[in-house]
């Protein structure tokens, strides 16, 4: 059960650093590249969207790593995956406090409503998505070392 619960694991939290990595360097790009105000209008759709998702995926994220250590408590790898679980936490509070209030504001934008900042406010979302997918690749190493 424990190695079932491992693999599950792992796999969830590879998932989201996927996306989150295709986000930042793929997505983002292609979105800053449309013409005039296109972008913005890309990201409001896709805060929407994924701001849907993303909150149950990084929840269960974490409740599946911190299974993963209590279950496998007396196990080899147990500290990584409290580490893990220390960054999954990490990019919760990150999340809940740099990235949805922008995200938030960002979804409800059109042509006529937008903050003259809305570029500035974008590109600081961008770089904390950064950061946030940094802790996220670092939560996920350290759950494949756990598996070794």
């Amino acid at each position: 059960m424990l190695n079932a619960l491992e693999v599950v694991t792992t796999v969830v939290v590879g998932l989201m650093v996927g996306v989150e990595f295709s986000v930042a360097f793929i997505m983002n790009r292609i979105l800053d590249a449309l013409p005039e105000d296109s972008g913005q209008l890309g990201h409001a759709h896709g805060g929407r969207m994924l701001g849907t998702l993303m909150p149950f995926w990084y929840i269960g994220s974490l409740v599946l790593s911190a299974l993963w250590a209590v279950a496998g408590w007396h196990h080899h790898g147990t500290g990584l995956v409290l580490t893990a679980a220390g960054l999954l936490i990490v990019s919760v509070v990150m999340s809940i406090l740099l990235l949805v209030p922008i995200n938030n504001r960002n979804k409800t934008w059109t042509p006529e409503n937008r903050p003259a900042d809305w570029k500035e406010q974008l590109r600081r979302w961008g770089l904390y998505h950064y950061v946030r997918v940094s802790v996220i690749i670092a939560a996920f190493t350290l759950l494949v070392a756990a598996l070794v």
